[in-house]
């Protein structure tokens, strides 16, 4: 949610900000609403202070046992008067509401100019790509050939967009996500969180996912939504309170289902498991301040990166460009890992920060420690990893010649010491 006295203090800079994102110039238009609304309270105010006077004229009037009947009409008059305004002012509050949730958080100073990911920026680049003797495969052919990877019966069951993994495979998953959270819990200091995977309608809207992205989410026929990441749960859970400055930053860590309808995917990634309805993965949250948000968004980022080096998976970072920033982000790095089978980058985590859009949306505040007025807190979210996507890149990027997969060495404990997947 964007703040309406800031809007209303710098118009201009308001409209500039949705420029860099393409979006239309609104400010002139809330303004004028704003103004308008600010005009039936004044009104209003004034005339509950009128129908006051009034009670207290008529009292010392029927004491005196005077008529009353005039003063009764003029507060009969100014009741529904009232009315009239109240109601004014709740439909100008809902209008000016309508236009400010649809709109994106505004984007940092250092986000670049760009329409799309082509203009994204490569912030830095980590590891060697392997070179192979052979021609590598994508991990939808790896895994078939295995046995461990089942397409056709995931179809069967669930449609397309579905999976079933089986043996080492799907060993290897849970191996994955079970990695990822140790090192996240025990060396950088989140704290495990298990979340709902069903939430309600104010978790998704004060997490930005209402009602914008509604039509890329599942809803149950009771009115509850299938989370599309766990930073709905993880994230939502402060809402409504007021957290002291000394207790942040706080951070958690979950690995959960999430589900996605793929809205508007239609033909992208077909193949495998690179865009699917259902797939797991470890989501970091932070809680912080405004103070601290910056160096919370470089923290998190690093902790999704070690997860790519402890896997010696070679990955790069975006800086995103404003056209490819998510709607809900300020600013956002993008690791991507190189997937030698597709022979391309491909997103493997996203590290966000939204400043205090989401908490303004969900009334999440801080105490500061001198005692002042609670202000909104700072969120941030992070991919720590996909895990679908981790599996992905480890199957392609430790493929052998003979279609088997060399497990990577910090997987290994997880994998009862299994050192290579081979075929069922």
């Amino acid at each position: 949610m964007h703040d309406l006295r800031a809007l209303r203090a710098d118009p201009a800079a308001f409209d500039a900000a949705l420029a860099r994102r393409g979006e239309e110039a609104v400010a002139g238009r809330v303004v004028r609403l704003d103004e308008e609304r600010r005009a039936a309270v004044t009104a209003l105010q004034e005339k509950q202070a009128r129908r006051k006077s009034l009670s207290r004229e008529i009292a010392t009037l029927r004491r005196a046992g005077d008529d009353t009947s005039a003063l009764e009409a003029e507060g009969t008059r100014l009741r529904d008067e009232m009315e009239g305004l109240e109601l004014q002012s709740r439909e100008l509050d809902a209008e000016i509401r309508d236009i400010l949730v649809v709109l994106p958080n505004r984007l940092d100073a250092s986000v670049p100019d760009g329409a799309d990911e082509a203009g994204n920026v490569v912030v830095h680049q980590v590891g060697q790509r392997r070179e192979f003797a052979f021609e590598p495969r994508e991990h939808y052919a790896l895994g078939e050939a295995l046995g461990l990877m089942d397409f056709e019966t995931a179809s069967k069951l669930s449609g397309a967009r579905f999976v079933v993994l089986r043996g080492a495979l799907a060993r290897m998953e849970r191996a994955l996500g079970q990695f990822m959270l140790d090192l996240h819990t025990q060396e950088n200091g989140y704290t495990e969180t298990v979340v709902p995977v069903l939430v309600n309608e104010a978790a998704m809207f004060g997490t930005d996912k209402l009602p914008k992205f509604a039509d890329q989410s599942f809803r149950t026929e009771d009115g509850r939504w299938l989370i599309p990441t766990a930073e709905v749960p993880l994230t939502a859970s402060v809402s409504g309170d007021i957290l002291p400055a000394a207790s942040l930053p706080r951070r958690l860590v979950a690995l959960s289902s999430c589900f996605r309808s793929e809205a508007g995917a239609a033909g992208r990634d077909t193949r495998g498991m690179l865009r699917q309805h259902q797939f797991q993965k470890v989501e970091m949250v932070s809680i912080t301040t405004a103070e601290d948000s910056d160096a919370e968004h470089e923290r998190m980022t690093r902790c999704a990166e070690m997860v790519l080096e402890r896997l010696d998976i070679p990955y790069r970072r975006m800086l995103l460009c404003a056209g490819d920033t998510g709607f809900g982000a300020a600013k956002t790095f993008d690791l991507e890992a190189w997937l030698p089978g597709q022979q391309a980058w491909r997103e493997i985590s996203s590290c966000s920060t939204t400043r205090d859009f989401q908490a303004r949306r969900m009334n999440a505040r801080v105490r500061p420690a001198d005692g002042g007025a609670p202000v909104f807190a700072h969120t941030l979210n992070g991919s720590g990893l996909a895990v679908g996507r981790t599996l992905i890149a480890v199957m392609e990027n430790y493929q052998n010649a003979d279609g088997s997969i060399t497990v990577p060495q910090a997987l290994r404990p997880y994998m009862g010491g299994l050192e290579v997947v081979r075929a069922a």
